[in-house]
């Protein structure tokens, strides 16, 4: 069988052997298939899917969204298309068959051919990858800027070859029109600008391509500030037949390539316009020394006198710094009186060394590389500062991993290679190891080397000469070790760059000792941290320490966005702290330090979520999330019983308002095995003592009713996350519990009225007892009137007595009422959150009343409080609200595109909003004549959710599979549908939660029985109508329906019979109706 293609070059494609496209579906599914047909082949891990496809803002259940737009893609591709292995999925396709990977084989075997001297093949095999292009590359890939930057360079290089081979093949004159178009639109572009200038020197032009020359010349001068490179420098003296001109100085010819610093040497270029001091800062194996040589090799143009080179690195004694200049620009045995004089007399008539430099240098114009200050740096920033004090003509560019502090210095801080250019430096050093290496062997361990080594030329360097030995997971693999495996380093190097500690050693050993016990403790840190945190941790000399230590380029100082600034230790620099920090014994004390102020941290932040300070407080605790982390799972490891559950608590709400729900559960379940089961205990039950305030109000430790309370606070926690394995709570063990839990709490108690206490209530409703929660409610309620300062209380304690009373339409202006108290207490506040959640319960109340306009405008304003939130699961939620209210007013067109809109953005993840809107989708898509697309979305429902396993939305789900197989006349599956849908509603909880459920299945009965048994169908409506809850509103499914049944039903029976079954239905118990199905 002929193989699928795949195209990612243009808008992605999956292609059958004959040309015509296969579905793909959406834009999140192009994205899926871009990133699996990017690394076709090979394994694509499913964290690396998860980032790529969502672009950093993965849903709540990431794996299982990711799980269901695979499955969707398989039946668009075929099933085998898509190949699970361990750990995530790969495209089952040769690389040939991705027009991408194809591009790059053609693309490298052209470029092959031009160096080996056939230029006819090169430009044979060009013109094949160039033609595979059909617009731009990764459209459909959400973030794609680094590797569709990559593809266009790329395409640039192919380009540039087809024309090298097009002029080596005496074409200029058809190349030209072409170069000249792509100079146009790559006007910096120097490769190809030289090629265009050699097309017209080969057409006989030379006056154009001089005046050309001129043109591009000015043009970077005024872009760039720059002047042209060498090989378009080299061109125009070829045009001009100059005379040749000799090198001085002492740089030596590089013996690798250089890789990804063309944009510094740009901005060293600018500084040194404008400054005749300019420092190269950053951590050692940065890449400084090499940076500065290519950086100065561009300068010679403005140094006439030379540029020179001054390695300090092997200079022990500061008072040898300047002997070291002089013997560098060769001025250490004899100066010159002035440039260009024939007289020379001897050095030894001038014992100081720095008078000698002033006198060769002050008549000079030249540049001068200080190579490696930092060990000698006062004595380096005072010769400095001499020379260019006294040699108007003199520039010098140092490099040190601290500034030398000298007036009118600029700083040029040096980066760490971005990922692309750190592939490319490993692409490079590997091949020199191995011949035949390629990243592409291995994309995934060799982009994690690149970033676990942040990106320092030194540590790739070093990792590359491993490859002599491993392979790059191998090498990945251990980096957990890296100072001992990477010690491979050139003999020819300083021994403090043969070996990745080595690097650090020397750093180290510039430190005093409150800088080493500084960073050191730093280590502990996940993430960064700020100033006061680094205070708590670090001790008394971190304020200094810090600012020592961002200059030496150990910690990285940035703007967090609040106003502070931000510090955090490179990778490799941290590793190492952590070593330092445990041969001094010291890492038990940092991390206690660590977890005490992480644990005040997020005890004292919060209560600023319930109030005018929320959006503070929810930035706050997302900036120190990794932080956190680190301290819960301290507390765990330490079996700190009592930390664990202050962080555990403290967090509750900030889970909840993030949508964390997974995380939540997984860190209650750690915190609750330290500790006893507050709900383990037999008949009678003891009942729980009033706790006025937070139990995390002062720190621990908790003793008391204080510490019994905290552990059912966290039990409830967890509880209240299972919402997606509810079934897990209908075995008699389980109920069990849920009646301890409501033995637990009487009415009225404070703790009731916040969470996690007030989350008892949902134990109480799974036990189907309606009448206990709505009595704890109301006492709730009081109990806030009553209480001072349960303002914020009283707020939630309202909103959730008006989201129960919604659900009973007799009671909807009770809940209208509740929400609008609520609603005007948190406006009151300032809490953006309950406010959404309150005018999301006064929606409800509305839509029982009809007023489904008013519920819209609710739910619209309720999510613009969640947008400025970034509440995103939250706004999920309320856009599907809004969309089943649009359907109810009319809007149809509008409610289905919002449907589907959070549909998209969710792609599967397991939040609240996704059911819903596909169960809503699928009724309104039923009553549309729709019905193999609604079908569609409740098969995507029961294979992706496991919500369709708790009874109460089985049966949801049952009833609308049986409305549609009634609709298209498959009565008997439909009766089968229904009978398990009625048995699962005929329990107290599904009869509290869908009170209208029973109905609904008999109205769908009576189109199924209509043929077969109509007077039983007319049972059935008799039966629906009287067992509908007292003021129940139907929806717009609901009366279509009903319309249908009593249309089918009417047809086939007379009117006396229709009025006496239906007179009889309405005598039946709901049991005695389900019979008749």
């Amino acid at each position: 069988m002929d193989p699928v293609r795949y195209r990612i070059l243009g808008t992605t494609q999956a292609l059958r052997p004959d040309g015509t496209p296969l579905p793909v579906g959406g834009a999140r599914l192009r994205a899926l298939l871009s990133v699996l047909a990017l690394r076709g082949g090979r394994t694509v891990p499913v964290q690396l899917l998860v980032d790529e496809v969502w672009a950093g803002d993965p849903p709540a259940d990431a794996a299982g969204a990711l799980q269901a737009l695979v499955g969707r893609l398989r039946r668009g591709l075929g099933a085998d298309a898509i190949e699970s292995v361990d750990g995530g999925y790969r495209l089952a396709a040769r690389p040939d068959d991705i027009d991408l990977h194809r591009f790059e084989r053609l693309t490298t075997d052209g470029i092959r051919a031009l160096a080996d001297g056939d230029p006819a093949k090169a430009a044979a095999v060009l013109d094949d990858a160039l033609a595979l292009w059909h617009g731009p590359a990764l459209a459909d890939l959400p973030d794609r800027t680094a590797e569709a930057a990559r593809c266009r360079t790329r395409r640039l290089d192919a380009l540039r070859a087809r024309h090298t081979a097009a002029l080596a093949l005496g074409q200029a004159e058809q190349a030209l029109p072409e170069l000249t178009a792509l100079c146009d639109s790559h006007p910096l572009d120097e490769p190809l600008q030289t090629l265009r200038l050699r097309a017209l020197r080969d057409l006989g032009r030379p006056a154009e391509a001089l005046a050309a020359y001129d043109d591009v010349r000015r043009l970077l001068a005024e872009q760039l500030g720059s002047d042209p490179g060498a090989e378009l420098r080299a061109l125009h003296a070829e045009l001009l037949k100059p005379a040749p001109q000799a090198t001085l100085g002492n740089l030596r010819a590089r013996l690798t390539s250089f890789v990804g610093r063309e944009a510094d040497i740009d901005a060293i270029r600018g500084d040194l316009g404008g400054a005749r001091l300019v420092t190269l800062l950053g951590p050692g194996g940065a890449g400084k020394t090499r940076l500065s040589q290519e950086a100065a090799e561009t300068l010679r143009d403005t140094a006439r006198d030379g540029i020179w080179l001054a390695e300090l690195a092997p200079v022990d004694d500061p008072e040898a710094v300047p002997e070291a200049v002089l013997t560098a620009v060769g001025a250490r045995e004899t100066v010159l009186y002035g440039a260009g004089a024939e007289e020379l007399r001897s050095a030894d008539r001038h014992d100081d060394p720095v008078e000698r430099l002033v006198e060769h240098c002050s008549r000079r114009r030249m540049l001068i590389v200080l190579d490696n200050c930092e060990h000698v740096v006062d004595a380096a920033a005072r010769l400095t500062e001499h020379l260019l004090a006294r040699c108007p003509g003199l520039t010098v560019l140092a490099t040190s991993r601290e500034p030398l502090g000298v007036p009118g210095e600029v700083l040029r801080p040096v980066e760490s290679l971005p990922q692309p250019y750190a592939l490319r430096l490993l692409t490079d050093r590997g091949a020199a190891a191995r011949p035949g290496f390629s990243v592409d062997d291995d994309p995934e361990a060799c982009a994690e080397i690149c970033r676990r080594l942040d990106g320092l030329p030194l540590a790739i360097e070093l990792a590359a000469a491993r490859l002599r030995m491993l392979t790059p997971r191998q090498i990945a693999d251990r980096l957990d070790d890296r100072f001992r495996l990477l010690t491979s380093g050139s003999r020819t190097v300083l021994p403090r760059q043969q070996t990745l500690r080595a690097v650090v050693d020397w750093s180290w050993d510039l430190l005093d000792e409150d800088e080493r016990e500084v960073l050191s403790r730093l280590s502990v840190f996940a993430g960064g941290c700020d100033l006061p945190a680094a205070e708590a941790v670090c001790g008394p000399a971190a304020l200094d320490a810090l600012g020592s230590l961002v200059d030496k380029s150990l910690v990285v100082a940035a703007p967090s966005g609040d106003g502070a600034m931000r510090y955090r230790l490179l990778e490799t620099v941290a590793e190492y702290a952590r070593e330092r920090l445990d041969e001094a014994g010291q890492r038990p004390r940092a991390e206690r330090a660590h977890l005490t102020y992480y644990r005040e941290l997020a005890r004292l932040t919060d209560p600023l979520l319930r109030g005018s300070r929320q959006l503070e407080a929810v930035q706050r605790l997302q900036l120190e999330y990794e932080n956190l982390r680190t301290a819960l799972r301290h507390a765990v490891a330490e079996r700190d019983e009592q930390e664990a559950l202050t962080l555990a608590l403290s967090l509750g709400w900030y889970w909840q308002m993030r949508d964390l729900r997974i995380e939540a559960r997984n860190w209650c379940a750690e915190v609750m095995t330290l500790g006893p089961d507050p709900f383990a205990f037999a008949e009678p039950v003891p009942q729980a003592e009033p706790v006025w305030q937070r139990c995390t109000a002062e720190p621990p430790p908790y003793t008391g009713e204080v510490l019994a309370e905290a552990r059912r606070g966290l039990h409830l926690a967890h509880f209240a996350c299972m919402d997606t394995e509810l079934d897990a709570w209908q075995n008699p063990a389980a109920q069990q519990k849920l009646r301890t839990i409501a033995a637990t709490y009487p009415p009225g108690l404070p703790q009731s009225c916040r969470s996690p206490g007030i989350l008892a209530v949902f134990a109480v409703m799974l036990t189907g007892d309606m009448d206990t929660v709505a009595r704890l409610l109301d006492a709730c309620v009081e109990t806030c009137r009553t209480t001072p300062g349960y303002e914020w209380e009283l707020a939630a304690t309202l909103q959730m007595r008006a989201t129960g009373l919604a659900n009973r339409p007799q009671r909807a202006e009770e809940a209208a009422r509740d929400a609008d108290e609520s609603l005007a207490i948190y406006e009151r506040l300032g809490d953006a959150w309950g406010t959404a959640e309150a005018l999301s319960a006064r929606a409800e109340a509305r839509e029982r009343t009809g007023a489904y306009a008013d519920a819209a405008a609710d739910y619209e304003a309720a999510i613009e409080q969640a947008r400025r939130l970034g509440a995103h699961a939250q706004e999920a939620v309320l856009s599907a609200r809004l969309a089943g209210a649009l359907l109810e007013d009319g809007q149809g067109e509008r409610g289905e595109r919002l449907l589907r809109e959070v549909i998209d953005g969710l792609d599967g993840g397991h939040s609240e909003a996704m059911p819903f809107s596909r169960v809503i989708l699928a009724g309104w898509l039923s009553i549309t004549g729709r019905t193999a697309e609604a079908r569609e979305q409740i098969r995507v429902l029961r294979e992706n959710f496991g919500l369709a396993q708790f009874h109460v939305f089985d049966a949801f789900i049952l009833s609308g599979e049986a409305w549609m197989d009634a609709s298209e006349g498959l009565h008997e599956e439909a009766r089968d549908k229904l009978r398990r849908a009625l048995e699962q509603a005929d329990n107290a909880v599904a009869q509290a939660m869908a009170p209208q459920l029973v109905s609904a299945c008999l109205v769908i009965a009576a189109v199924a029985l209509a043929d077969s048994e109509p007077y039983d169908a007319a049972r059935c409506l008799g039966a629906a109508e009287a067992l509908l809850p007292p003021g129940h509103l139907n929806s717009t499914l609901e009366r279509e329906c009903r319309a249908r049944a009593v249309a089918a039903v009417r047809a086939v029976l007379a009117e006396e019979r229709y009025e006496a079954g239906y007179a009889e239905g309405g005598g039946l118990t709901a049991k005695e109706a389900a019979a008749l199905v």
